[in-house]
């Protein structure tokens, strides 16, 4: 499974920033490369919070660790 993990910032205040995994039950699908293109899907959950702004993003396959994420 790949995880896609985004760093969102508040539109409201630039400044507060978080990371946060995007991954649901539709990116099962995605692969390496459209990951790291950018996922069509992450503009899509975007598109469902518009409050925020991606800062960034990275992808992680199996099991993230370390940070709790």
């Amino acid at each position: 499974m790949i995880k896609i993990i985004a760093v969102l910032c508040s539109l409201a205040t630039p400044s507060n920033c978080h990371e946060q995994i995007v991954t649901t039950s539709d990116f099962a699908e995605v692969s390496v490369q459209s990951c790291l293109m950018g996922a069509p899907q992450l503009a899509d959950w975007m598109n469902q919070h518009p409050a925020e702004r991606l800062a960034a993003w990275r992808c992680v396959i199996g099991k993230q660790g370390g940070r709790g994420i």
